[in-house]
């Protein structure tokens, strides 16, 4: 049996975000010993090593909710998790165009800097220009 805080030390996670885990259902309320400790059997360090892997990956809580369950009952077939996977892989996709577009939109900016004063930096320019576009309070014309 493990406290929390070796269960933490030897999955790598704090002990705030196992209490979190148990909270909303991820982990299991374990075993409290006499003077009310937690006590972790050591299938929930296996447990709490995929979750954390699994959000290493940028599996948002949800989706690992459903590779527990997948994971709980070996029986299943693995195309849930596959589809939960395809799912992840695009959303990882569409932060990366965002972030090719933002490393682009940089760039530009940053070559179009003369290296003047404030008054003519392209960088505050355009920041400022989109900042005016995307808000829902732009000045009457």
């Amino acid at each position: 049996m493990l406290t929390i805080g070796r269960l933490g030390k030897a999955a790598g996670v704090k002990v705030p975000t196992i209490r979190y885990y148990e909270q909303i259902g991820l982990l299991a309320e374990p075993d409290r010993s006499e003077g009310n400790q937690r006590l972790y059997p050591q299938r929930a360090l296996h447990r709490l090593a995929f979750i954390r892997h699994a959000r290493e990956l940028g599996f948002p809580l949800d989706a690992i909710r459903e590779l527990l369950d997948l994971a709980d009952h070996p029986d299943r077939p693995c195309h849930a998790a596959d589809a939960v996977a395809r799912r992840q892989l695009a959303a990882v996709e569409a932060r990366l165009a965002r972030l090719t577009a933002l490393k682009a939109e940089l760039e530009r900016m940053i070559d179009q800097c003369a290296g003047g004063r404030a008054a003519e930096c392209r960088v505050l320019e355009v920041i400022g220009d989109h900042a005016l576009c995307s808000t829902d309070h732009r000045p009457e014309t």
